[in-house]
């Protein structure tokens, strides 16, 4: 998302982060083979995983899981429903996939990391257009495509 978003010159309008719902990554990098994936495509993947915390209700905006599992452990942490409507499937996005879900490519091989590398541009480039149209940010329509 980042990548699309410094593409189409929004760095200045939107702030994007990553983290998951389980603790046993905290402080990793990114997986090598998902690493290998984006860098075919051009994507540099940078960061450090860290844990989702109460507190990234009220820092973001929208709160996107990747599945079921992690949307459920998403609201699980909003004991009063107050940030529910923040939080969406990434797959809500997809213009080309029809998947509802991010699947995991762990045990995929390299085409599954393939795969869900192809899934999550469609989604973030269903998301940044949305995000355009809703938001009424200025970008210009032809970078907006990955």
């Amino acid at each position: 998302m980042n990548h699309l978003i410094e593409q189409a010159g929004l760095g200045h309008e939107i702030i994007c982060d990553s983290a998951g719902t389980s603790s046993y990554h905290i402080g990793s990098v990114p997986d090598r083979r998902m690493t290998a994936a984006a860098k075919q495509r051009g994507i540099a993947l940078e960061g450090q995983a860290r844990q989702f915390q109460k507190s990234d209700f009220e820092a973001f905006d929208l709160i996107l899981a990747m599945d079921q599992e992690n949307y459920q452990d998403i609201l699980a942490l909003d004991s009063t429903g107050m940030y529910r409507d923040r939080v969406r499937l990434m797959c809500d996005f997809c213009t080309q996939y029809p998947e509802r879900e991010v699947p995991d490519p762990y045990y995929g091989g390299t085409e599954g990391f393939n795969h869900v590398i192809d899934l999550l541009l469609d989604a973030c480039g269903g998301l940044l257009q949305h995000l355009v149209t809703t938001q009424k940010l200025a970008a210009p329509t032809s970078k907006l495509q990955p």
